[in-house]
């Protein structure tokens, strides 16, 4: 089956991006837009001033406020919304789905209240009936909407829906590759949020480029930790979805979660941080399902745990720094299934 046209439901700059590329390469897009004002913007100008300023979207892309425009008679349809309203909204969209259309969410967040991930909230509300695809890997908005050359990873259940996503979306600029460990790819876009916190926080108390490589390092060992608990398989933490996401969050300037840590290792406060924050920086919401399911296997992962402590106990990041360096070491892949 080739699919023309798809419904992308969220116009924050990770939806914008995608919709640019997909029409780029002949799929014409509705584009379900959130606020109001914004929708207006796009349809008087073309472009998404607030979330991806300096990219015109060409005339294929329709962007709409309404949610049955958007889906109704879609095959495919591309969730893009933060994940702590991703509930909310797939009750809202289930209406308007086509009952084989194929559902692609490429949002990296856990549920706060249940911790469950994005696969689990679209199963538990649109029906486990339906062919789901979570998209994920290094990617920031801003360089997709410019073709930088990058790479993302298809992840379902079974291997021919993985590769039919993977023939929508890959191009000449964008290479697609297919797993079916969709735990595991949506723990690894999710929990590097955490570890991209701690890493700013590290740079903004000018620690150096050695904490920050240890950072990295074992916060993944921590990512891997917690997912193999959850039923992930350890080697895709090791791919893009993991160390590929992890390293890009962890060093890139257009990150929004190592912003957040970078201000609060200078000297800001998180409410304040984030109350001038147009977009979301999901790591803020991820760090508190990540330390409750460490706590929930009891597994060691100092680093997000003390992540959670400077977020929501005011922990000065001084003082966990030190508790950090007196956590007792083990063997360097402790505690993580299939690497042991």
């Amino acid at each position: 089956m080739t699919i023309t046209k798809i419904g992308i439901i969220g116009a924050g700059s990770w939806g914008t991006a995608l919709a640019l590329h997909l029409s780029r390469i002949g799929i014409a897009v509705n584009l379900w837009v959130y606020e109001a004002d914004l929708c207006e913007t796009l349809r008087k100008t073309g472009e998404n001033s607030v979330f991806l300023p300096g990219h015109r979207l060409p005339e294929s892309v329709r962007p709409t406020r309404s949610l049955e425009e958007a889906a109704s008679g879609q095959a495919a349809v591309l969730l893009v919304v933060p994940s702590h309203v991703m509930r909310e909204t797939a009750a809202k969209l289930k209406p308007f789905l086509a009952r084989d259309a194929l559902i692609i969410s490429a949002s990296k967040g856990l549920e706060n209240e249940t911790h469950c991930t994005i696969h689990t909230i679209l199963s538990e509300t649109l029906g486990a009936g339906r062919r789901h695809v979570a998209l994920s890997g290094p990617t920031f908005a801003a360089e997709i909407a410019r073709q930088a050359p990058s790479a993302l990873v298809a992840a379902a259940d079974d291997l021919d829906t993985a590769q039919f996503a993977q023939e929508l979306f890959a191009s000449p600029q964008l290479k697609v590759f297919t797993s079916t460990d969709i735990r595991g790819v949506e723990i690894g876009g999710a929990l590097k949020n955490a570890i991209a916190i701690a890493t700013g926080i590290s740079d903004g108390l000018e620690l150096g480029y050695n904490a920050r490589a240890a950072l990295i390092t074992r916060g993944l060992v921590e990512i891997s930790r917690i997912g193999t608990a959850l039923g992930a398989r350890p080697e895709t933490f090791y791919g893009l979805s993991g160390l590929g996401d992890l390293v890009l969050t962890c060093t890139g300037d257009l990150s929004r979660n190592r912003t957040v840590g970078l201000r609060l290792g200078r000297g800001e406060r998180l409410d304040d941080i984030v109350g001038h924050m147009r977009t979301v920086a999901e790591g803020v919401r991820t760090v508190k399902s990540a330390f409750a399911l460490k706590n929930r296997y009891d597994i060691q992962a100092s680093i997000i745990e003390e992540t959670y402590r400077i977020l929501y106990e005011n922990k000065s990041p001084q003082h966990a720094l030190e508790d950090v360096m007196k956590v007792e070491i083990s063997t360097e892949f402790s505690g993580v299934k299939g690497l042991e």
